[in-house]
């Protein structure tokens, strides 16, 4: 196996394991600190990179082992305000307010959805993986994560439009 550039792997992907610890974390701070935790310590375990998966798998596998070691000490979960990346637009107050009501009325049927598939929906969504990376970062096959992707879609769907009736 070739030798790897530290430089070159941090460089291609910082963004693929900030936005990974984004959808584990649901704060940006955190995910930044996790991310140069995450980068340090595969700097320091480079040599046993042996080369049976994408480096991106390896990393975002990295940060969730740092991550739920976290958890555990921490023995709780936080919560994302996703309206701080939302870029800037002219609405009016009532629009603005209507945005917002589905934005959260989404976001809590994704809260709601089983773990693997809550977990799609954020690496889709937040990470704007593809279906094919995020089977490789869950271990599963493309297809499995696009299946999964779409029923939780149907069940949100479906939630929402009941929501609306009441």
């Amino acid at each position: 196996m070739k030798k790897l550039n530290v430089e070159q792997i941090y460089s291609e992907y910082f963004k693929t394991v900030y936005k990974y610890l984004i959808c584990l974390t649901h704060n940006a701070d955190i995910a930044e600190d996790f991310t140069q935790e995450t980068f340090c310590k595969a700097i320091s375990h480079i040599n046993s990179f042996r080369g049976d998966c994408k480096i991106s798998v390896w990393l975002c596998e990295i940060a969730k082992n740092l991550w739920l070691n976290e958890l555990k000490k921490r023995k709780k979960f936080r919560t994302i305000d996703i309206t701080e990346d939302k870029i800037d637009a002219i609405y009016s107050l009532e629009d603005e307010f209507l945005d917002k009501q589905e934005e959260m009325l989404i976001l809590n049927q994704i809260k709601k959805l089983e773990s693997p598939v809550r977990e799609i929906f954020y690496l889709k969504l937040f990470s704007d993986l593809t279906f094919k990376e995020i089977g490789e970062i869950k271990g599963k096959t493309e297809i499995w994560a696009r299946v999964n992707y779409y029923r939780g879609k149907k069940k949100i769907k479906e939630a929402v439009a009941n929501e609306r009736k009441l």
